[in-house]
């Protein structure tokens, strides 16, 4: 069904990206790309070398001394930094907003962007973020966008973080929420916008399988098999 397709999902955060994404690839038998867990991963580098994200100089030499890789793991991908799988330790509410605050920097956005794109290339990729149907692949077959309330998105995302141990109120996350939604929409470089012609998905009332659902009947249109 289309095995050389592109299927591009941006979305905000905790829109439902990550896991519809993962379903329609593991479907179709694709690829899944998170490319969130990538600008997570160089959030991490960054804090944990103690860079000031305002010391461009030193951004730029940490760019091109990092390796980032993602491979198929029992959740779907596993984001390695130089080497050290580090999925679990990108998942907290303070590398979200650190992923936000380190994505509006050029450098590291056309780095990462080349990366994902050489990814993508041959094609039977899922991949999602906040730029792939506008800068990443602004040509995949497939362009989807996801949306939720932000109470929605911020119940979500405190189940998730209980079931990996930890502790947040969901006051402060729909705050965290709320804040990335506004850096991510307002940033200079490639804010996140949904394009006229991507298939424009509300999960506030939708299960994952009727999300995934959604993105594969528009595979199965577009590969005229509806």
């Amino acid at each position: 069904m289309g095995k050389d397709m592109v299927i591009a999902i941006d979305g905000p955060a905790a829109s439902g990206k990550s896991t519809t994404a993962k379903l329609v690839a593991q479907r179709l038998g694709y690829l899944y790309i998170d490319t969130g867990a990538m600008y997570r991963a160089m959030a991490l580098k960054a804090f944990l070398a103690k860079i000031s994200l305002s010391d461009i100089n030193a951004v730029a030499k940490m760019v091109e001394a990092t390796v980032i890789d993602q491979k198929p793991g029992p959740d779907g991908v596993q984001t390695f930094l130089d080497g050290r799988d580090v999925s679990l330790e990108i998942r907290t509410p303070e590398m979200s907003l650190a992923a936000s605050d380190i994505s509006t920097i050029s450098i590291v956005r056309k780095r990462l962007v080349k990366l994902q794109q050489e990814m993508g290339r041959q094609g039977g990729v899922v991949m999602e973020g906040r730029d792939i149907t506008t800068v990443v692949f602004p040509d995949a077959q497939i362009k989807v966008f996801m949306k939720a309330s932000i109470s929605q998105r911020a119940k979500r995302r405190l189940e998730e973080l209980k079931g990996k141990g930890i502790d947040c109120s969901l006051g402060e996350l729909e705050e965290q929420i709320a804040e990335r939604d506004s850096q991510d929409s307002q940033r200079a470089d490639s804010p996140l916008t949904c394009t006229p012609d991507s298939l424009v998905i509300d999960t506030s009332d939708l299960s994952i399988e009727q999300q995934a659902e959604k993105v594969l009947e528009a595979v199965r249109q577009k590969a005229g098999m509806a």
